[in-house]
């Protein structure tokens, strides 16, 4: 089961393993503790690059990540069991070869013993055998009786010859009764030792024997528990996958906004070009007449430019979180542009107008929360349109001309945003710009 599900995701990821086959005695299983914490480590870097990202993704592969680092860490701690297990086979085998052995050796001792028992027997037998001879033929006094008897020599050399046979045989047997009796002490000896090395070995083998019960357990437990974290994991990938699908639907529905934003205000860029032209026109001609009824030349009529200071001002009294620009999106692998400036603005943080203007439109987007929009006409030969995203709420309604300064909506965290802040845009001639170009 472990196995299938790293299959699956590795198809789908890209990026994990199966369960690694159990490693040799020898070698050296990796450390659960310092694989968890270098995961961690990327997990927070993982975290910290998602400021792109909507909240649901975030978390989505925030429970991911976490899931793939308690799987390596069941798959190290699986790993390290197996070689524990593999290092308590190998140990049971040699300790039930040593048990075999030592049996063996008890068996051999054993008929050793049982031989040199039997031998002993029959030495004594023997033994006996020539004692009770000895003493039934001759004894300690034969020669003195022969002598006594008044027998010829020759027949008293005869019975000398006799004693010494009998008294030769008598030694003889009973040299070879010690001998055998010596043997069978050596024979005891290495029996005793024998067995006492057969239980040795009998222990040795039982405590290799519940090891390696233990060890087994701990397996399949391991073995259980890396199947669950996969399932668990395989759930939390096919969670990622879909809010992934959805970031790519929702960047793909903010470049349609952007596209569609971009061609009304490059219209509206050119009817107020086209109006500050006709009303540059019309005060020229005005100074002209009024020049030549007062007999002097015309002065030079300048661009008109609204009031409030021309340039724009920034619209929270607060810090620039995330600039303008070109970034990578760590999830969905794209080089996206990042349309605007972010400020700090908690939730509810008024926000002001960067310069006088018209508000010319307000609606919700997907993608960009709730929208403001503020046209400041001409400034310095450009249409000028400021955009305020991501609002709670409004103060300023459509149709409204608002001053520098004066509040126009709240921060909020609506549409496709990390949390509480303002997205600040700012087109020129209806195509966005960075805002710093004109803050």
């Amino acid at each position: 089961m472990v196995t299938a599900c790293c299959l699956v995701l590795s198809l789908s990821a890209g990026i994990l393993a199966a369960v690694p086959s159990a490693p040799s005695a020898e070698a050296r299983p990796p450390d659960p503790a310092a694989k968890k914490k270098q995961l961690d480590s990327k997990i927070n870097q993982s975290k910290a690059d998602l400021d792109d990202a909507s909240d649901q993704l975030g978390k989505s592969v925030a429970a991911y990540n976490q899931a793939v680092t308690k799987y390596q860490a069941v798959q190290a701690r699986y790993a390290v069991a197996q070689g524990q297990l593999a290092a308590a086979k190998a140990a049971d085998a040699v300790a039930a070869g040593k048990l075999v052995a030592a049996e063996a050796a008890v068996r051999t001792a054993t008929s050793d013993v049982a031989a040199g028992q039997r031998q002993i027997a029959e030495k004594r037998s023997v033994a006996g055998r020539a004692v009770r001879s000895a003493y039934q033929q001759q004894n300690g006094l034969v020669g003195l009786s022969i002598a006594l008897r008044g027998v010829a020599p020759e027949d008293i050399a005869t019975g000398m010859q006799v004693q010494r046979n009998v008294f030769g045989i008598q030694s003889n047997a009973i040299a070879n009764l010690n001998s055998a009796q010596a043997q069978l002490a050596s024979k005891q000896v290495k029996l005793t030792a024998a067995e006492k090395e057969a239980e040795a070995a009998r222990v040795e083998a039982a405590a290799t024997v519940q090891k390696v019960t233990v060890l087994t357990k701990q397996v399949a437990t391991d073995r259980a528990e890396a199947a669950k974290v996969a399932a668990v994991k395989l759930t939390a990938f096919k969670a990622a996958e879909k809010e992934k699908n959805s970031e790519l639907a929702q960047y793909n529905s903010l470049l349609r906004e952007r596209n569609r934003v971009q061609q009304m205000l490059i219209a509206q860029a050119k009817a107020e070009k086209a109006a500050a032209a006709r009303r540059k026109a019309a005060a020229e001609a005005a100074e002209l007449a009024k020049a030549r009824k007062e007999h002097r030349p015309p002065r030079n009529v300048p661009d008109p430019v609204p009031s409030g200071g021309g340039r724009l001002s920034y619209p929270a009294s607060t810090y620039i979180t995330s600039p303008y620009g070109m970034r990578f999106h760590p999830i969905l692998h794209i080089w996206k542009l990042h349309d605007g400036t972010d400020f700090h603005a908690p939730c509810g943080t008024p926000v002001r107008a960067a310069a006088d203007g018209v508000v010319t439109d307000k609606y919700f987007n997907g993608g960009y929360g709730n929208r403001l929009f503020v046209s400041h006409g001409v400034m310095d030969g450009h249409s000028i349109t400021t955009v305020y995203n991501h609002l709670s709420k409004y103060k300023a309604q459509v149709g409204d001309r608002v001053r520098r300064g004066e509040i126009i909506a709240w921060s909020g965290t609506t549409g496709y945003s990390t949390g509480c802040h303002l997205h600040f845009m700012v087109y020129q001639d209806g195509s966005v710009v960075n805002p710093m170009k004109w803050l």
